[in-house]
Parts: C-alpha cells; structure tokens; sequence
C-alpha cells in the first residue's frame, strides 16, 4: 500500500519538491543508510497535502547529499492531495478524510488502512525516535506538540523549536498511536506560506538526521519552554464561519480576517475577536470534554472577546479548515516564555 525507494540518488529525485512528488506518484517511504546501521530514525511528512515544508525539507536534505547518522524511513505521506491543483492546496481530497485523525479508527476505508499500513512499516523499524512535520493552519511560529513532555520529548522538540505544547486531547493522530514505541513529537513549522517555515523544517532535520546521539546531552530540552492542555475551539453547530471587518449576514460567527496574527502574540480581553451574539457559537472543549467557553470567551455588545489574556495556536483562516477541524486551540495565561 505504501511504496518503498531505497538510497535514492539525489540526482534523479526531481528539482525542487513538486517535481519529487510527481516521481513518487502515491505514499512513499524514503529509506536511507545510516553512519550506523543498527539504530534508525523516522519522520514523517505531508500527513495532510497542504502542508508543504516537510517535504521540501526532506528534499532539500537528499539532495544535499548528506550521510545521516543513523538508518532513516522517511514518510511522504498525501502525494495526491499535494498535487491536485494548484498544489499544496488541499488538506486532504474530495471525499477523502483527514489521514492525520485515522490512526485510532478501525474502519476499512481506504484512509484509515493507510494509516494502519503506516504504523505497521513504523513499528516494523523500531526507530529510536519519530518526528511528524506539519504546517500551522494560518500564520504562526514554529512549535512542538507532543502528548508527552518529558525530557526525551523535549530533546526532539530542541531540534526544531524552543516551545513545546503539552496536549492531552485526543484526535487518532499518528503521534498519538506512536507515542508508547518511541519519543514521538510533532513539530509545526509554522505558516505554510511563510518561507521561514521551509527553513525551520530543513534547519531541523539536518540537526535531528544527523546528530550522532539525539538524547546523549542531559539537559539538551532544557531551554524548551512548555505550555499546557490547550483547549480546542469548535464551531458549535454546522452554519460555519465568516471572516472579515464586519459581521456576516445569516452567519452566527464571524471571525476578524486577521485572527491568525494571535497565533504569534498574546490575546488580550481587551481585542475583539470577532462578532457573535453569544458564545454559543463555539464550544471549547479540553482533553477530558468538559466545556470551557464560558470560562474563555464573553460576548459583548455584539463582539467576542477572550474573558483571559490568551495565547492561541492553529487560528486559521481558511473557512473549511475552521469548519472541518477547528478554529483554533488556546491556553491560558502567560507568555510562552514565561509558561511552565
């Protein structure tokens, strides 16, 4: 179900990511040899088709040529939906579902059998550790995500990002299946758009493919700050949502087009967010279900504000994405810096 290209030479593996897609045709597992070749290390990349920089990164690190430390698979994972045009648009195709919400699900479509079929060629390699790439939905600094924040976590996410966000919700992610066989974490690059995004992927898996010891040094996350059980805004019924200057006609949500300028500073309850008749338009729900909107949000005057300075990840301004997944995840409090 998922291709297998062993060494691949750098000189015919296409010019820039598009072209190396369009070589690989489906679900690939790029297998490389290692300085040594008794450990391996794995990533995973394109869980979902619009979220280019892992790939380019992956790209970018065999046609440099370089010798990784150790053995690696290297997924690349939803090269149809990458491709569909105008290319790295959509998340998943028509009629397809989200790859990255199937490796809990014991249905027999064809999405959650890829998934089991990852897991499976993982488990197979027994990887000393796995780091999954993705893109923020909207604008954003890069982050790690883990169900875990324990040193050797913390270690992976170093590679990448000096934050790390703690989840305990539970979505039938990959690195939610993996997490008991090896250190998992997933790492946001940030914006999909954002050209800093391709640098912080390949910055990071050059470090993570070709450090000697990934968890040698003591103290090597120390300097990650963590932030913790995120809560996770939904749309509360099926109308979706606007974005814009200005309330929407017939819509009970409208968000303000540039909410994904928070995912990089704080929110405080003094900046609108958009315009709602009630916070009965969302529902904000943390790792256990309980709702905590009305501990989150407060409608004013026609206005959504944020009842707490907030910080949030993933805002999206994309409507199907905000509709299909979420609006955002947020966390109380403080600055990352000064989170704990």
């Amino acid at each position: 179900m998922i291709r297998r290209w062993d060494r691949p030479d750098a000189r015919a593996i296409g010019r820039d990511a598009e072209a190396f897609l369009r070589l690989l045709g489906e679900p690939t597992w790029i297998c490389l040899d290692g300085r040594d070749r008794a450990r391996t290390r794995a990533v995973t990349t394109l869980l979902h088709g619009n979220e280019p920089s892992g790939t380019r990164a992956l790209h970018r690190f065999l046609v440099s040529g370089q010798l990784p430390a150790t053995n690696v698979i290297a997924l690349v994972a939803s090269v149809d939906a990458a491709l569909a045009p105008p290319g790295f648009a959509h998340r998943m195709l028509p009629g397809r579902r989200d790859l990255n919400r199937c490796f809990a699900d014991a249905a027999d479509d064809r999405d959650a059998r890829l998934a089991r079929a990852i897991l499976s060629d993982l488990r197979a390699a027994h990887p000393e550790a796995l780091v999954d790439l993705h893109n923020t939905s909207g604008l954003g600094p890069d982050y790690g995500v883990g169900t875990r924040a324990e040193a050797l976590q913390l270690a992976l996410v170093s590679l990448f990002s000096g934050y790390h966000v703690l989840t305990d919700i539970r979505l039938g992610t990959l690195m939610e299946a993996a997490e008991n066989d090896c250190p998992t974490v997933t790492i946001e690059c940030g914006g999909a758009r954002d050209p800093r995004s391709d640098e912080v992927a390949y910055a990071g898996l050059t470090r993570y493919l070709c450090a000697p010891t990934l968890f040698g040094e003591r103290d090597a996350g120390a300097a990650v700050s963590v932030l913790r059980h995120p809560i996770r805004v939904r749309l509360a019924d099926g109308d979706g949502v606007a974005y814009g200057s200005a309330p929407a006609a017939g819509r009970a949500l409208t968000l303000r087009r540039d909410i994904d300028r928070f995912n990089s500073s704080l929110l405080p309850v003094t900046e609108p967010i958009g315009w709602a008749a009630g916070v009965e338009a969302v529902t904000a729900r943390d790792g256990h279900g309980v709702e905590l909107r009305d501990q989150l949000l407060v409608a004013r005057g026609g206005l959504l504000y944020a009842r707490r300075p907030l910080r949030l990840f993933m805002a999206t301004t994309d409507a199907r994405i905000a509709a299909e997944d979420c609006l955002f995840y947020a966390v109380f409090g403080q600055e990352p810096g000064d989170a704990g």
